[in-house]
Parts: structure tokens; C-alpha cells; sequence
């Protein structure tokens, strides 16, 4: 299935400039949401079971809990400051529209777990940067980043060093 199809392009959002890449049509559509799912599972890794999937507000929910299921490990979300209601975890990070503070709960990672992180988009790579800072610092191992798409122009991947895999490539 050709994912891109699914893709739509919103001009000047959220800010005039911005070519914003909407994951809604793809998510609304229950073959190509399938689709991607299994396909973002399938680049995991297999030579390690992975324990936990981390997945980014918001849009990296959806996604991230399908591929967790089909990998068979628990979910984690990650999400933006106040939202989490037990002791957590905190990084603040630059992103394209400015600075933002994420949040994991202390107790959702152990130590040596094996995690994926999963989110819609790779952009600058603060915000990935940021969530696998929070990872390593719960004792956690990034074993891949997943995203739907990348926006290669932005070049998020050189913030990263853990392994990338990536469906889409813009």
C-alpha cells in the first residue's frame, strides 16, 4: 500500500512558511492505518525483544501502541508537561516553534528494558532527541527510532544516534 497517498499537505500551518505533513487522512482510512502499523513493526529490529514501545504525544499514540501490540511489549507514552498524573521524568528541548518540556513516568521503564520510540514525524529531531533522553535516563536502551515520515531538509537524524527507520521520506 502506498502510504504517501495518505498524506495530505496543509500550506502555511501552523504558521505562515510551514508545509505541515497531516497524518489524519491515513489514520482515518482502516487499510492504511493497518498497513502502516505492520509496516513500522516490521523494520524493528528482531535480533532483540524489545520490552517497551514509547510513543510521543499525540500522534505518536496511535501508531506506537499498534506496533506494540504486534511486537508483543507494553506502551509508554511520553507527553507534554502536567499531563502525566504520577511522579515523573522531565526534559525541556528546542523544536522548530520554540521550547517545550516532556514528560515519562518514573516507574514506566526499567532498567535494561529494550525500547522503540515511535513518532508521526522526524523533523528537527528535538523532540526524538529529547524522549531518548528521557529513555537512558530510566535506564532504559534506544534500540530504534521509528517515524511514519522524515523531513529530510530539516536534518532531525544527525541530532539522533540510536538507529532510525523510517516509512516515508520527504
Amino acid at each position: 500500500m502506498k502510504l504517501q497517498d495518505f498524506i495530505r499537505d496543509i500550506p502555511d500551518f501552523p504558521k505562515p512558511g510551514i508545509l505541515f505533513k497531516d497524518i489524519t487522512p491515513l489514520l482515518a482510512d482502516h487499510q492504511a492505518l493497518v498497513s502502516c502499523a505492520d509496516q513500522l513493526a516490521a523494520l524493528c529490529p528482531n535480533e532483540v525483544k524489545i520490552d517497551k514501545v514509547v510513543g510521543i504525544e499525540s500522534r505518536g499514540f496511535i501508531i506506537g501502541a499498534m506496533i506494540a501490540e504486534r511486537l508483543g511489549a507494553g506502551f509508554i507514552p511520553v507527553r507534554k508537561k502536567g499531563k502525566l498524573p504520577y511522579r515523573v521524568n522531565s526534559k525541556s528541548y528546542s523544536l522548530e516553534y520554540g521550547k517545550d518540556t516532556l514528560e515519562i513516568h518514573t516507574d514506566a521503564i526499567n532498567p535494561g528494558e529494550n525500547v522503540v520510540i515511535h513518532d508521526d514525524v522526524l523533523a528537527t529531531g528535538g523532540t526524538a532527541k529529547a524522549v531518548c533522553d528521557l529513555v537512558v535516563a530510566s535506564g532504559g536502551v534506544v534500540v530504534q527510532c521509528n517515524f511514519i515520515m522524515e523531513l529530510n531538509f530539516l536534518k532531525g537524524r544527525d541530532r539522533l544516534t540510536a538507529p532510525i527507520a523510517v516509512l516515508l521520506n520527504y
